[in-house]
């Protein structure tokens, strides 16, 4: 049976023959970073409903530092039979059947985030996409989730590595939670935009590129001296 790093490295040897590797693609041992977040009815994967998913694609600019490149988003229908834990709506102020919120089936909400991550996995010559989140464990469990009750057969997602801010914003910044974090790096942070996943996503998306460019300046100024 071929093992999942096998099955990695196939991968690999196919995109390296049908499409150059950028910069991006030798950063992350292969994995292109795509920063997630998702708003729930509660924090059971299995049980609780999927309502609001976010994806920003990240890039290189000019100067080869990481950078934001695209958002997608969608609103999410509550799957059928769905738990939808009251004090978890009540702390998000999503009401899952508001017709203004345009929400769509699971199914297709993923296939609305999954074809441009595809799609910027190709371009940067990746393996996969690599989930990048705020206590990404939770993020990759729902996403996970939604995955296996809509049967996708192709997710673009390590099934279970993943990059998490928390670790990355306590090691650098000395802060866990995510409006601390990214108020330490030196970003903005609007308290009345936080809680969806559009902006958590972006907020998570900026600090996370604050953070690798920091680490990236600095190893690059230590070698000078090697």
């Amino acid at each position: 049976m071929e093992s999942y790093s096998d099955w990695e490295m196939n991968m690999g040897s196919m995109y390296d023959a049908e499409h150059p590797k950028s910069g991006l693609s030798q950063r992350f041992r292969g994995f292109l970073p795509v920063v997630v977040d998702v708003e729930t009815a509660g924090f059971n994967s299995e049980t609780d409903a999927l309502l609001e998913i976010a994806a920003v694609l990240l890039g290189l600019d000019e100067e080869g530092r990481l950078c934001v490149d695209e958002t997608v988003f969608c609103n999410v229908l509550p799957f059928k039979g769905a738990n939808l834990d009251p004090k978890s709506l009540e702390f998000t102020g999503i009401d899952p059947y508001h017709p203004f919120r345009f929400a769509v089936e699971e199914r297709e909400a993923l296939d609305r985030i999954f074809q441009p991550v595809r799609q910027a996995v190709r371009h940067h010559g990746c393996t996969r996409a690599i989930l990048v989140g705020h206590n990404a464990f939770f993020d990759l469990q729902f996403l996970n989730a939604a995955v296996n009750r809509t049967g996708i057969k192709k997710n673009p997602f390590h099934a279970f590595s993943s990059f998490d801010t928390v670790s990355l914003a306590g090691l650098v910044y000395g802060q866990t939670v995510l409006s601390r974090s990214v108020q330490a790096a030196g970003l903005d942070w609007d308290e009345t935009q936080a809680h969806s996943a559009l902006y958590d996503a972006e907020r998570t998306a900026q600090l996370f590129c604050k953070i690798v460019n920091s680490w990236d300046e600095k190893s690059a100024d230590r070698l000078k001296y090697i």
